[in-house]
């Protein structure tokens, strides 16, 4: 049973290596090292450049991908090496919403059997999964007598509505959102978030929330992850991650943030990150955001940040031997 003080969700020191494809090749570190918690009812947002290892996180955390290392727990309990036959009761607890809504869904099925093919293979009777599908349907704004359509038949935004649907057929606590709205007109963006915020405050869900566009996340989640190069190197409170960043790839990232007010818009600093993020497979020694940190010293490029308390009185932590002051 979860307590007040127990996480929902708690990875600690997750890795995910891929070998080499080819003779003479490096591995990969997709995702190297990364700890952080997600409690009940909260939004973690997760951030940071394509590429970065924050979809695989993502589907590492679901065992759609198997960690190398380190721990994932669900609940209090270990879920890293479970075989998926264990698994199995626990997909009721933890879902997945995708990026593009119509490459998720199968084209050859009707919106009934996506919504209701969790609750199938759960072992509910095809006759209580059909109505709760369209149950789920009226949830998530859609028109139940357009259950048995297909996925070509809906717009974009609608598909990603019977994305939802399916996510939360088994009634799950957690649902891990995989760059949601990324694929989505900005109005239909809006939409989603909506219904992704009055669906959590309804359902009590908990979210982990991958994104790469920094207003989204502002408006949706609670806290922020910031990761660079398979690395968190920024977590804490979204208003102090926001107002005073301290990682200077945490100031790149705001800064490029368009501003409603086009006098601040023009006033503020915008900083210039160096070159291309390096190559997981090659990643430079020490911290691996030196090549492109403004503020880089030759501690940098030999020993790698760990991270630490960013300030005395708080929670945030940040990974820079030079970090902002707050």
């Amino acid at each position: 049973m979860t307590t007040a003080t127990q996480p929902l969700l708690s990875v600690r020191d997750m890795t995910k290596v891929y070998p080499a494809r080819r003779r003479g090749s490096a591995p990969v570190r997709a995702v190297d090292g990364i700890s952080f918690d997600v409690a009940p009812g909260e939004t973690l947002g997760l951030v940071g450049e394509s590429g970065c290892g924050k979809s695989t996180t993502g589907r590492t955390i679901v065992r759609l991908l198997e960690p190398s290392s380190g721990s994932i727990a669900y609940d209090g309990h270990d879920i890293s090496h479970l075989s998926q036959r264990e698994l199995k009761p626990l997909r009721r607890e933890i879902q997945m919403v995708f990026q593009d809504p119509h490459s998720s869904l199968n084209p050859r099925q009707t919106v009934a059997r996506i919504i209701s093919d969790p609750l199938l293979v759960q072992g509910s009777s095809a006759a209580d999964a059909r109505r709760r599908a369209a149950e789920l349907m009226e949830l998530v704004g859609l028109i139940p007598e357009q259950i048995d359509r297909f996925p070509h038949e809906f717009s974009g935004g609608q598909a990603q509505r019977i994305g939802i649907a399916r996510a939360l057929a088994t009634g799950p606590r957690l649902v891990i959102a995989d760059e949601p709205v990324s694929a989505l007109d900005v109005s239909v963006q809006a939409q989603i978030v909506n219904l992704m915020e009055r669906l959590q405050q309804e359902l009590g869900l908990a979210y982990l929330f991958i994104a790469h566009d920094l207003s989204v996340v502002k408006r949706v989640c609670d806290r922020v992850a910031v990761m660079y190069l398979g690395r968190i190197v920024e977590i804490g409170a979204k208003e102090r991650v926001y107002t005073a960043p301290a990682h200077p790839y945490t100031r790149a990232l705001l800064s490029a943030v368009p501003l409603p007010d086009p006098a601040a818009e023009r006033a503020r600093e915008r900083i210039t990150l160096l070159g291309d993020p390096p190559s997981p497979a090659a990643p430079p020694p020490g911290c691996t955001f030196h090549p492109r940190c403004p503020k880089a010293q030759d501690k940098c490029r030999s020993e790698a940040p760990v991270l630490r308390i960013a300030a005395p009185g708080e929670a945030r932590q940040v990974a820079c031997h030079f970090p902002e002051a707050a």
